[in-house]
């Protein structure tokens, strides 16, 4: 009986079908619509026409599509890293991008826009945007055509919400960027959008260079799901199919998106005009986001300021008491830690030692480096807090009989440990504040979950002060932990 349940058993498994291996694809929810971004309706589902499209690719190669976020800088370097299979995410074929990463067959065909002021009657084509201030994104194909222009101020963005903003409060002559970013940021009464049809671009899905294999399939599932109409079903649906398009898709029907509904559902969504207690109800409906990114962002506080606190009263006591040979590159480290920008020092963990045989994941390179940084900061306040202890209380010490490491253990330290409670405690509220640096490097906490529901609803006011109070809920127990362990330590010195 046991000889048959086990092979009925065995059938069952060989059986039933193996799980669809992934396909993981990054882009910036926080870059915005039409690519990737929060769905306006139900902000824990990510939307956009690059969405679509991933899983249409995924399921011509058998695989099952999973997004993840990064920011856009971040994005090649980390394909190159390995942290995901390809990028999709409006990614622009160019020669210095190719040198790095390979691209699939172009899947889609852009031209740039300018947009500017209804009462602007100064810029009627591109040229006479020289001598003008124009916003447009970083690190992209619009960015490059405005320097290559020439004589053009340019501001660059890190999302398209904020350039349109600007645009409209005066603090900007016009805005270039890629047409379909025209079509869902400046399509109110107040813009002017003027086609720039002779600067041209194509997206490519990024690879990494020596996944041939996965290329050629990336290619064959695009080819397929242009063949079949796919494409550009799901491009006329969010109104962006284009003459560029259609022209290299050997599309010969006239260019038309018809009702584009996804189009007209996402400018339904953002231009709804909310009474006050609808608001009310929309930022709830946040909370359960925020909260989980305010949760990443508590979890990883938390462990890099215990990283902090203890390196860095390593590091003080090191430089007070240890000997010359010792001081100085403990002195070098704190100053070079300190010198330099928390951000490059996230960039080099992350993505720098990797060349080098070190690869960390996401969280626990942001806690090293959040850590790291605020030793140094920590070693400092320690260093004031021994040296405030009075000499004679360790030469009292010796002359009882204790060693110096146990004079130091146990007179010095405890006093020095409550003089920088406070100090410590406005090191870590800063350190909450400061983690939100690590969006760089794949993490997604608090500040980069607001800027998503930002840019997505438009509202940088309400869902900020949302925000803001969240971090001030957080940090608020820490400092009255700080004033009661500073009582309680005053009482138990008296």
């Amino acid at each position: 009986m046991k000889l048959i349940v086990a092979t009925i058993a065995l059938f069952l498994v060989a059986a039933a079908p193996a799980a669809a291996q992934e396909l993981v694809w990054a882009g910036d929810a926080e870059g915005g619509a039409p690519y990737v971004m929060q769905d306006p309706r139900n902000p824990a589902i990510t939307i956009g026409f690059e969405v679509e499209f991933a899983n249409a690719i995924a399921q011509r190669m058998g695989r099952k599509a999973r997004f993840q976020q990064n920011q856009w800088d971040g994005l090649v370097p980390g394909l190159q890293r390995g942290e995901y299979d390809v990028v999709i995410n409006g990614l622009e074929i160019t020669q210095d991008r190719a040198e790095k990463i390979n691209f699939s067959m172009p899947y889609f065909y852009s031209t740039l826009t300018l947009t500017e002021r209804l009462d602007e009657t100064r810029i009627v084509k591109a040229e006479d945007l020289r001598g003008k201030i124009v916003g447009t994104l970083k690190v992209t194909f619009a960015e490059r055509y405005l320097q290559n222009l020439g004589q053009v101020t340019i501001r660059s963005y890190d999302n398209q919400a904020n350039a349109y903003d600007d645009l409209s409060l005066g603090r900007l002559d016009a805005v270039v960027m890629d047409t379909p970013i025209a079509i869902y940021y400046a399509y109110g009464p107040q813009f002017r959008n003027i086609e720039l049809t002779s600067a041209r671009m194509q997206y490519g899905i990024g690879l990494r260079k020596g996944d041939d294999v996965l290329l050629r399939d990336v290619n064959e599932a695009i080819k397929s799901a242009k063949e079949d109409g796919t494409l550009k079903r799901i491009y006329q649906a969010w109104g962006i199919y284009n003459t560029a398009t259609a022209q290299a898709f050997g599309d010969p029907d006239p260019v038309n998106n018809g009702d584009a509904p996804q189009l007209k559902t996402y400018i339904d969504a953002v231009s709804v005009h909310r009474t006050f207690s609808d608001r009310m109800k929309q930022y709830w409906s946040f909370m359960p986001l925020l909260l989980r990114g305010a949760l990443i962002t508590l979890e990883l506080s938390a462990v890099a300021m215990s990283i902090a606190i203890g390196f860095g009263l390593l590091l003080a006591v090191l430089r007070v008491f240890g000997p010359p040979l010792v001081v100085w590159p403990v002195v070098a480290f704190i100053e070079v830690i300190r010198g330099t920008p928390l951000l490059i020092q996230l960039f080099i963990i992350f993505y720098g030692l990797p060349s080098i045989g070190i690869k960390l994941s996401p969280f626990l390179a942001a806690v090293i480096g959040l850590g790291i940084n605020y030793a140094a900061y920590e070693a400092e306040n320690y260093r004031a807090g021994i040296q405030s202890i009075p000499r004679g209380q360790m030469d009292a010490a010796l002359s009882l009989g204790l060693t110096r490491l146990q004079t130091i253990r146990k007179v010095v330290l405890p006093q020095a440990v409550r003089l920088v409670i406070p100090p410590v405690t406005n090191d870590f509220i800063a350190l909450l504040k400061d983690s939100s640096l690590v969006s760089v490097i794949t993490m997604v906490e608090l500040t980069k979950v607001y800027g998503q529901l930002a840019s997505t609803y438009y509202d940088y006011i309400g869902i900020g002060l949302l925000t803001a109070s969240i971090y001030f809920v957080l940090g608020l127990p820490i400092a009255r932990l700080s004033r009661a362990l500073e009582a309680r330590l005053a009482y138990m010195k008296t």
